[in-house]
């Protein structure tokens, strides 16, 4: 039997930097956005991301794309 990978979702998240803790570590902040399509190409994705990261007041540090899959046999 063959395993195959099923696709079920994924998120887009934006990362701010929300400054420094009193020890020094940074804080990450984060926007999620759902029901990114499985095939939008990556560059889309980007700017899509990077445009509302924008929106805020605080500074933007990078995007990140969470898949979720199933492994079906």
């Amino acid at each position: 039997m063959a395993a195959t990978i099923q696709f079920q979702q994924a998120v887009g998240r934006v990362l701010f930097d929300g400054g420094m803790t009193e020890d020094g570590k940074m804080i990450r902040k984060s926007k999620t956005y759902r029901n990114v399509k499985e095939n939008a190409p990556a560059e889309n994705l980007y700017n899509a991301l990077e445009q509302l990261a924008e929106l805020s007041d605080i500074p933007f540090i990078e995007v990140e794309i969470v898949e979720t899959s199933s492994l079906i046999n």
